[in-house]
């Protein structure tokens, strides 16, 4: 049946055991990687619209903002590839490091990749505030990346295997919750140290970065590992016990033994990069591919990564661009929350449905409004009111994201893949996400002073290949087991070919399409 896939009504098998405060603490704990991410992409493109960063290290762009003669192409303004790149070597550091962390998070636990991302991006902010040449602040940023590879390959994992089936999309969830809250405190720093006299502005703006880094390399300390990760690691009673503890109850029988069996299968894979490839993984490996690979092409990078800088294209000001991305940070905080609430109620394919609609007609709108206005020249300029449907049509935009691709692209692949694969499928994930984040983020300026506004068209004809993909291919998880996740497979009405019917557990194959 096209187009239907696997609804979970009821999910798989329910589990005893509650909600306690103990797993409600720990999965916030840990979310609080993602405000390593977050702030990292609301706080570059602040700064590299401050005149005091660009005059000391990129004076060429500083020169180009600060002509005013007449005609001047406002598309091409900020059209510099050692600009770019500074926003974007962090994303090549972090593909590369997300395989190195693969590794680390199977052999040695979660927490301990979590522990190593905090300690490094802890040593790149302190570079990157104390740069006095365009060197340090590249290592800086390659540091900063490490640690981001590591935090989003160990956290999204960590959430999907300590949270109950029942609450595990908005536990899960938290961690793109700190993601919007980095980019909206980012925001605010900006907004602060752009009025500081003496040009200096822009180093606290980095080097605040130290300040998530320590809140998770202590968390990391604290933290217990997963049940999951401390059976595959050879120690069933201690992992036991820690079941019990994070489900509050004794009677752990049942979700155990599941564990049990996963971990037997996952102890008999030698390579997971080889087993991933195998046909009965074939969903989750495109899956993991596509999600992250759709997700940097909404265009929701050109929002997060230059919202000022593209604010300023647009004629807004520096302090009005800076606000702007502030009012698009806290756009983007309270939607994340509207997903929180709705992603376990409503499932996952809603939300990414419904976002994918809100987004491209908010694209196409800019995309018109821009084409109107500076036309294929780039001269001309946004009146009051239209300025303000530009900033509300970017708001409604990073809404949509922000309670469908934002948080379901990492939610999704961190709960589709069986333990015997899991580690794989998310560096893939990790690596997919921070390869074309890099691509974006190192070509938007030059795409925007080519294709113009027809940028904003490009990235909406993306997303409407993926919602149609979502449409077709994406199966309900909501309310399902992660060690039952091969039924949702199995039912699908195209992916099922590729599930031998030994992986569905229990012999039960009692759910339909």
């Amino acid at each position: 049946m096209a187009g239907g896939g696997f609804v979970a009504g009821g999910g798989g098998r329910s589990y005893e055991g509650g909600v306690t405060v103990f797993v409600v603490f720990t999965c916030l704990a840990a979310a609080m990687g993602g405000l390593l991410f977050g702030y990292d992409l609301g706080i570059s493109g602040g700064v590299t619209s401050m005149e005091s960063f660009l005059s000391k290290f990129f004076p060429s762009v500083y020169h180009k903002m600060k002509n005013e003669s007449g005609g001047q192409n406002q598309y091409c303004k900020f059209d510099s590839q050692l600009l770019t790149l500074f926003t974007s070597c962090l994303y090549i550091a972090a593909l590369v490091a997300s395989f190195f962390a693969s590794s680390v998070t199977r052999k040695f636990g979660r927490k301990i990749s979590m522990f190593v991302a905090g300690l490094v991006f802890l040593m790149g902010s302190v570079l990157n505030g104390v740069a006095n040449n365009i060197v340090l602040l590249i290592i800086g940023r390659l540091l900063l990346g490490i640690g981001v590879g590591f935090a989003n390959q160990s956290v999204p994992v960590y959430l999907a295997e300590m949270a109950p089936t029942k609450i595990r999309g908005a536990l899960n969830m938290g961690f793109q919750m700190a993601i919007t809250i980095g980019i909206l405190v980012a925001g605010l720093v900006n907004f602060g140290t752009a009025k500081i006299k003496g040009g200096y502005g822009w180093r606290i703006s980095l080097a605040l970065a130290a300040v998530p880094s320590l809140m998770m390399t202590l968390a990391a300390v604290f933290l217990p590992d997963t049940p999951n990760s401390i059976l595959e690691r050879g120690h069933p009673e201690k992992a036991k016990k820690m079941l019990q503890k994070i489900r509050g109850t004794d009677n752990v029988d049942e979700e155990f033994q599941d564990l049990l069996n996963a971990t037997e299968v996952a102890n008999r894979v030698e390579n997971q990069w080889i087993n991933i490839t195998q046909p009965r993984y074939r969903p989750q490996l495109i899956i993991c591919f596509l999600v992250p690979f759709f997700q940097q092409l909404t265009g929701i990078n050109v929002i997060m990564f230059y919202a000022p800088v593209l604010f300023m294209t647009l004629g807004f000001g520096n302090e009005a661009s800076l606000m702007s991305s502030v009012i698009t940070g806290g756009v983007n905080v309270v939607a994340t929350l509207v997903s929180i609430f709705t992603v376990d109620k409503f499932g996952r394919r809603i939300l990414f449905l419904q976002g994918g609609v809100q987004m491209i007609i908010c694209q196409i709108a800019v995309g018109v409004m821009i084409g109107k206005e500076f036309g294929v020249s780039g001269e001309g300029s946004f009146s009051k009111g239209e300025a303000n449907w530009i900033l509300f049509f970017v708001c409604a935009y990073v809404a949509a994201f922000a309670w469908s691709w934002g948080p379901l692209g990492w939610l999704v692949p961190s709960e589709i893949c069986p333990l015997e694969i899991r580690s794989a499928g998310q560096a893939i994930n990790v690596s997919v996400n921070m390869l074309f984040t890099f691509l974006i983020g190192q070509v938007f300026l030059t795409m925007l002073c080519h294709l113009k506004f027809g940028l904003f068209f490009f990235f909406a004809g993306f997303v409407i290949i993926m919602t149609i993909f979502i449409t077709f291919f994406l199966p309900e998880t909501k309310n399902v087991p992660i060690e039952e996740m091969n039924r949702v497979w199995k039912a699908h009405w195209f992916w099922g070919k590729y599930i031998p019917d030994e992986a569905v557990t229990h012999g039960r194959q009692d759910r339909a399409v």
